[in-house]
């Protein structure tokens, strides 16, 4: 059965949705980012145009699979952004650590560079998108790439919660939450690529991801608060140049994309 037969019980279409979503969303998180130099370099523009022009091609093919069977326009469309939104990836590293580390190359430098690993967040929405279609939906395979995903998206985060907390030196002792759930979530996910696992474990890795989503949206909380007491009387200057108010909710999205990988492989396991 394709993937535009009972579409909205389709694990793939969701997989595909949360790609074109997330595209999106980064398309207002690079401006609030890149607004902090007023986009000083001019390919820094680069992702922005790329996120506000990759969702149109996503969901023309998306639309057009769905309503009218296109399913090679599906596929080639969602090859090229997803091919390109790895390249806006990697560039986007490269062009973070050029910021500072390869001038240093000490942590410190790693630490205090624009988040390095933070563009890495197209490279794994091309992949998933890459993988959507080259990949039998819905398999035991394809709910594992969907977990392998979300693990690099856990890691990833990992960094980031570690490296941007550093900054002020975890002056807050709760700053070391998002660290530690981070590492659990890694290691939760990691289970099943090393040994067999039944339902009941994806049930316990589910309660890992459920604490995960409350540490994020946690996270948000606090980020909002400390922004909206901030020190200038701007509300838009305090977001733009305080804590990153979004950044937590990388949590809660990356809960969203494991489950579905955890919903599929549920199909392929014993009671």
């Amino acid at each position: 059965m394709e993937m535009r037969d009972r579409w909205w019980a389709n694990e793939a279409f969701w997989a595909e949705a949360f790609a074109l979503v997330n595209v999106s969303f980064l398309a207002f998180d690079i401006y609030l980012a890149h607004s902090v130099n007023q986009f000083r370099r001019p390919e820094e523009y680069i992702p922005l145009w790329f996120s506000i022009c990759a969702p149109v091609l996503l969901a023309v093919g998306l639309v057009g699979w769905l309503r009218w069977g296109w399913t090679a326009v599906w596929r080639d469309l969602g090859l090229f952004v997803g091919f390109a939104s790895i390249v806006v990836g990697v560039a986007g590293v490269i062009y973070h650590l050029d910021s500072r580390f390869f001038y240093d190359r000490t942590i410190k430098s790693l630490t205090y560079a624009a988040p390095f690993a933070a563009p890495l967040a197209y490279t794994g929405l091309g992949l998933l998108l890459i993988m959507n279609r080259m990949v039998v939906q819905r398999t035991r395979e394809w709910a594992m790439w969907i977990l392998l995903l979300a693990l690099g998206g856990f890691f990833g985060n990992f960094v980031l919660s570690l490296t941007d907390h550093a900054t002020n030196g975890f002056f807050r002792k709760i700053e070391w939450l998002p660290v530690i759930s981070s590492a659990f979530a890694v290691s939760a996910l990691l289970v099943p690529f090393l040994v067999p696992v039944t339902r009941r474990f994806l049930g316990l890795i589910g309660i890992v991801l459920g604490i995960e989503a409350v540490v994020g949206v946690l996270g948000f909380v606090m980020h909002a608060e400390a922004n909206l007491h901030g020190p200038s009387t701007s509300a838009w200057s305090n977001f733009v140049y305080g804590a990153p108010p979004f950044a937590p909710l990388l949590f809660p999205n990356l809960v969203i994309l494991a489950m579905i990988g955890l919903w599929t492989l549920r199909t392929h396991l014993p009671e």
